[in-house]
């Protein structure tokens, strides 16, 4: 986990789970919080970070696998959920939901997991739940919700979920960090 820049009540907070997405975001003047891959650092970071100080939002930019085809581009997302985790299963047995869908507003739906898309028949299965994958969304926007700070999940498309994803992710990620900071750039009052 690193923090860079100061975080205050009338600016948002940047999170993004690598080095190499927001590569690009400090020139923005805004704080960022690199929390490192996957749920359980997404959250913890997240929570440490929020448990000391308040931003007015949360904004988790960051790469994602689309699940279905012709997805490019930067989405806003409208739905997260978590792929890897069987709250069915833990419902039926104690009759509480702790992984519920996270509501978001209008926009594509995410599939948050500690687990690469790279497979196409992993990634068939999770495009009946949700038109992109990652591995920090739904934890962040988890934490942010929790504590009442408002948030938003920016995704670019960096990779097709299938073999050959890990490839054209690496060969991505560049322009991807870039595309990211000017979305913020047009779309975050700084």
């Amino acid at each position: 986990m690193e923090l860079f820049g100061e975080i205050t009540a009338d600016r948002p907070l940047l999170v993004v789970a690598l080095r190499e997405e927001g590569e690009h975001l400090h020139e923005l003047g805004l704080p960022v919080l690199v929390t490192g891959a996957g749920k359980v650092r997404a959250a913890a970071a997240t929570a440490r970070t929020l448990a000391d100080q308040r931003p007015s939002e949360v904004i988790n930019l960051g790469t994602a696998g689309a699940l279905k085809d012709g997805l490019v581009g930067i989405h806003v997302i409208g739905r997260a959920v978590q792929h890897d985790f069987d709250g069915e299963a833990i419902f039926e047995l104690i009759g509480e939901n702790f992984a519920p869908p996270i509501e978001l507003g209008d926009g594509p739906g995410l599939a948050t997991g500690d687990r690469f898309v790279a497979d196409e028949t992993l990634r068939e299965r999770l495009a009946k739940l949700a038109d992109l994958a990652d591995m920090e969304g739904y934890a962040v926007a988890a934490v942010a919700q929790a504590v009442g700070v408002p948030v938003r999940l920016v995704k670019i498309v960096s990779d097709d979920g299938t073999e050959d994803a890990a490839r054209s992710w690496s060969d991505s990620m560049s322009g991807c960090a870039e595309q990211l900071a000017g979305w913020v750039a047009r779309e975050v009052p700084s």
